[in-house]
């Protein structure tokens, strides 16, 4: 790097995270998810707006690539971050339900985007079919964990049933969504990797599972002191989730799984210590401020540099209707039809429905990989980053709509709000 690309990256750090936190926190006084503002913000850094005047000013071409690597550094941390935050736990005493609603909510939206990708198939071709067919369905059934509990949390309802279900099938519907489009890399084929060498993968988590993850509980057990914490928790987690990640990275899988993976199999906190004290959560706290203040933000603007709404013309804007109505009825009408097969109420049904419909980072993520495969052009890509914004800033105005919050103390978490007979 010359001089005066480290000099512009520096200063194009600077300008990324300020903006991203200032956005966020406008988000927030407008009761909105802060990934909106931080969303918002690598869209108007792009080339939609004055034709790219704003980005080639502020993030010269030059730069770009070490920007591109920073934001894949944090997409990794994110999604172990991701997979260190998956609770089982959630499922106690709402199995049915919860695998009920998340199937559903999964196999309507991936269905009606599969049909929608056939006709989409013939303005937007790529060298796979199958491959396009199946990721259009995965991107159509993503629903944003993090981005959830963080709506939950706002509002209250984090130790509420409803909220309790919701995170829960937003759990399973995460876990299915990352198991769907490593079928369609699998398909389309990674650049980095032989098809052989996918076969190493499965191996590869019963040996995370069976080998790594004691050894971590061994390594990362918490201290005798409750007060202290293991000064060496941190590099081995790092460690671990970075090799983890070029490890499916190089079989061709894409480095996410490998970072999601590694999270997973985080030791877990025992039922009798405090969520603040264990070695798992200090680590995550620790890896997601620095992700969230300077990593993150990069990736929304990589990603935002990549969106051009400036070309649509009147196809386009027909294409990006018919994947936000697919996008939303699908999820919403799954998750809705099944909560009440279950006999929940119609009124907890429907902000369940809204719930899921919350998109976010998540779905950035995936499209992300998919414009990287080929699997998405230019402007379909484009399109489907709207319909990420939109659906996440719709699920809380229309989650107080359909569920108002209320000055009573909220349902217990464990009391279901089912209809009445």
């Amino acid at each position: 790097m010359s001089t005066h690309q480290v000099s512009m990256l520096f200063l194009a750090l600077a300008l990324i995270s300020l903006s991203a936190y200032g956005a966020g926190a406008l988000a927030r006084r407008l009761r909105q998810p802060p990934v909106i503002g931080e969303i918002l913000v690598g869209l108007l850094l792009g080339p939609t707006l004055f034709h790219g005047v704003i980005s080639a000013t502020l993030v010269p071409t030059d730069i770009r690539p070490y920007l591109a690597a920073l934001a894949n550094l944090g997409v990794a941390l994110f999604m172990f971050i991701v997979g260190a935050e998956l609770d089982a736990g959630l499922l106690r005493g709402r199995r049915t339900v919860a695998g009920t609603v998340a199937a559903a909510s999964i196999a309507l939206p991936f269905g009606l985007g599969a049909a929608l990708a056939m006709y989409l198939y013939a303005d937007h071709p790529t060298p796979d079919k199958a491959g396009f067919i199946l990721f259009v369905g995965a991107a159509m059934s993503v629903t944003a964990f993090p981005v959830l509990a963080r709506i939950l949390t706002d509002r209250g309802m984090s130790r509420t049933w409803l909220g309790n279900v919701a995170l829960a099938c937003a759990a399973i519907d995460d876990v299915l969504a990352w198991t769907l489009l490593a079928v369609v890399v699998a398909i389309c084929g990674a650049a980095t990797g032989s098809q052989l060498l996918l076969l190493l993968f499965i191996p590869y988590v019963l040996l995370m599972v069976a080998v790594v993850r004691p050894v971590l509980r061994r390594l990362l057990g918490a201290p005798r002191d409750p007060g202290s914490s293991r000064p060496g928790a941190l590099l081995v987690t790092v460690v671990g989730l970075l090799v983890s990640a070029f490890f499916t990275e190089w079989i061709g899988l894409h480095f996410i799984f490998g970072a999601f993976l590694f999270g997973v199999i985080m030791p877990r906190r025992p039922a009798d210590t405090s969520p603040s004290s264990h070695v798992t959560a200090q680590v995550t706290g620790h890896i997601g401020q620095l992700n969230a203040l300077l990593l993150l933000p990069i990736f929304f603007v990589v990603a935002g540099l990549k969106v051009d709404l400036s070309r649509m013309d009147g196809g386009d804007v027909l294409d990006l209707v018919l994947i936000l109505a697919v996008a939303i009825g699908g999820k919403f009408a799954g998750a809705f039809f099944a909560a009440r097969l279950c006999g929940i109420a119609a009124r907890p049904a429907g902000a369940l429905a809204a719930l899921m419909n919350t998109r976010g980072l998540t779905e950035l993520i995936i499209l992300s990989v998919g414009l990287e495969l080929g699997v998405l052009d230019g402007q379909l890509y484009s399109s489907m980053v709207v319909m990420a914004l939109v659906t996440t800033a719709m699920a809380g105005p229309l989650l107080q709509l359909i569920h108002p919050m209320r000055a009573e103390r909220p349902e217990p978490a464990d009391e279901a709000p089912v209809a009445r007979r």
